[in-house]
């Protein structure tokens, strides 16, 4: 006989800490000089005019305006091409 009730293992008891990611001025929204537009891991939009690129990847404004969004087709040198997000404060 058991002389204790059989305990189970559990497995879904760890948890991250959220991380909050993801785009934090729209197009056409006002950013201020030093305000974050994007939060994001590696760079999957890239920076255009008076934005800057933090160590993380992090995209924030160099000075006052408006966000804007755009597409930049890239030609690479296998003749494909891809197309890349740009963030710019205007």
């Amino acid at each position: 006989m058991a002389s204790k009730k059989a305990g189970g293992t559990a497995k879904n008891l760890n948890d991250s800490n959220p991380k909050f990611l993801g785009v934090k001025l729209y197009h056409g929204e006002v950013a201020q000089a030093g305000s974050i537009i994007i939060r994001q891991r590696g760079t999957k939009v890239m920076p255009g005019k008076n934005v800057g690129l933090g160590k993380d990847h992090t995209i924030f404004a160099l000075k006052s305006g408006k966000v804007e969004f755009k597409d930049k087709r890239k030609t690479n040198f296998d003749n494909t091409t891809s197309v890349r997000k740009i963030v710019s404060v205007i």
